[in-house]
């Protein structure tokens, strides 16, 4: 049985990814293994594998965070000068979610989701 999914991003420069994770987004470094990293928040865990030839520019790593309260995390990621993605704003979607997105410093893309009731 299936319980849970932690995805695998990949990373240029995991000094670049641990201060993004922990001091923009609130995340905890669970392990270091210099080259593969592990973060967690509540109930999320998101894993990086080094790839130092990545070209940002090109990556399509991407995730799907749901979350039940998009309106205080949005705020709150206002609040500490996190850069939202200029394209994806908090908004609420024709497929029912309430959501918006950031590129991480690798061009991962985190989108942030709440149903809409």
């Amino acid at each position: 049985m299936l319980t849970a999914v932690n995805p695998k991003l990949p990373m240029r420069k995991a000094a670049i990814t641990k201060r993004y994770y922990i001091e923009q987004l609130g995340f905890s470094l669970l392990s270091d293994y210099g080259k593969y990293l592990i973060f967690g928040k509540d109930e999320v865990e998101i894993h990086f594998f080094e790839f130092k030839d990545l070209d940002p520019h090109e990556n399509y790593g991407q995730v799907y965070l749901r979350t039940d309260d998009i309106d205080g995390l949005y705020q709150s990621f206002l609040s500490s000068g996190v850069a939202i993605h200029p394209s994806a704003p908090l908004q609420t979607k024709p497929w029912g979610q309430r959501e918006f997105s950031l590129l991480d410093p690798d061009y991962n893309l985190l989108t942030f989701g709440q149903a809409v009731v």
